[in-house]
């Protein structure tokens, strides 16, 4: 876990601090596959200012995370421009929108923010393209690879009881 004390940074209001830290981040497990981010260790641009009343925080950083196509299985990449901000008022309440929930005993948690940022601009289905056609869902073949249809594919003979009843009723 990457955190920032920040009774040390001793800010004042109206002062702005920036620094660049490597942020360690965990596996994402999506749809029980797992992704991994590329470089383990992420650069994140981060910057701090006191004001009157709070701090703000805005963090920035670039991240590809590499894992299976959510069609294909084949190998998926995304890449993701993050930006984040979060303001904290120490003395606002818990659960209260002034209260940064990165922020606990006066320390910047920036390994679970990084990660929430990262999941919260994480698209719907990581694909390997756009226009992947998946696998076939008779024989499990890669379409990409080998297109095809199963011409002449009768009904499933666990159905063939229902089918019975149907021509009954």
């Amino acid at each position: 876990m990457t955190s920032i004390d920040l009774r040390t940074l001793g800010l004042r209001p109206g002062e702005v601090r920036q620094q660049t830290v490597d942020v360690e981040l965990d596996p994402f497990v999506l749809g029980g596959q797992r992704y991994d981010a590329s470089p383990n260790a992420l650069p994140v641009d981060l910057e701090i200012a006191e004001i009157s009343g709070g701090t703000v925080f805005r963090l920035a950083l670039e991240a590809r995370l590499s894992g299976p196509c959510m069609r294909c299985l084949g190998h998926a990449e995304v890449e993701l421009r993050i930006a984040a901000r979060e303001f904290h008022d120490p003395s606002a309440d818990a659960g209260d929108d002034g209260r940064s929930d990165y922020v606990v005993d006066d320390r910047l948690d920036l390994s679970a923010w990084a990660r929430d940022a990262i999941a919260l601009e994480l698209p719907e289905q990581i694909l390997c393209r756009p226009e992947c056609a998946g696998l076939c869902p008779v024989c499990g073949k890669d379409l990409n690879v080998e297109p095809h249809e199963h011409a002449g594919r009768g009904l499933d003979p666990r159905w063939a009881a229902l089918e019975s009843l149907r021509d009954r009723l």
